[in-house]
């Protein structure tokens, strides 16, 4: 009896963490929300909140999808010059989709725009350029990006996802879509 009553045991536990470990797995790959098949579908406004490492993506004020990011290496506060790690906040614009990029797919943000240009030469600054959303570098397999880079502040002020992600986002994305990048 007492050899029955311990292989319950450990058969329990046994299910009792697999099951556990397909619900991080599952929590972890995929989206919270997944974008419609329909190929139409077009994403008018996308929101990044810079403190929660989430970026958010609209269709006519309706959320459709909501991916976790990575920011510059030093995200905390606003983007004054080139080189300081920091993702630019304010409200940009998508102004170009790079199929050739040195990362998996990019859409390059309107950084920066007047202002960010005219703060930058009062302090004597380069305001620097060149803010994308992309996925991971190409140089290195997509395996390795999950492991090291997803989730990760890499970037030099660009916002990361993973190339699934950069996948699906480009597709539903055009040139012109706002983009809210908050503190």
């Amino acid at each position: 009896m007492k050899k029955n009553k311990v292989l319950y045991t450990v058969v329990a536990i046994f299910f009792a963490i697999d099951a556990l470990l397909g619900w991080w797995v599952a929590s972890y790959y995929f989206p919270k929300f997944a974008l419609p098949e329909d190929q139409s579908t077009v994403v008018d406004r996308i929101v990044v909140e810079k403190a929660i490492r989430k970026m958010t993506l609209f269709v006519k004020n309706n959320i459709v999808a909501v991916y976790d990011i990575g920011l510059g290496f030093n995200p905390i506060g606003d983007k004054e010059e080139q080189g300081d790690g920091k993702t630019p906040e304010g409200r940009y614009a998508i102004v170009a989709k790079n199929h050739k990029s040195k990362y998996h797919l990019s859409l390059k943000i309107s950084y920066p725009d007047k202002q960010d240009v005219l703060n930058a030469r009062k302090k004597q600054l380069n305001p620097g350029g060149d803010i994308m959303i992309h996925g991971y570098p190409n140089a290195i397999p997509v395996w390795l990006g999950d492991l090291i880079l997803k989730g990760k502040d890499w970037t030099q002020g660009c916002i990361a996802v993973t190339n699934e992600e950069i996948e699906k986002i480009w597709s539903y994305t055009r040139v012109g879509t706002v983009i809210d990048i908050l503190p």
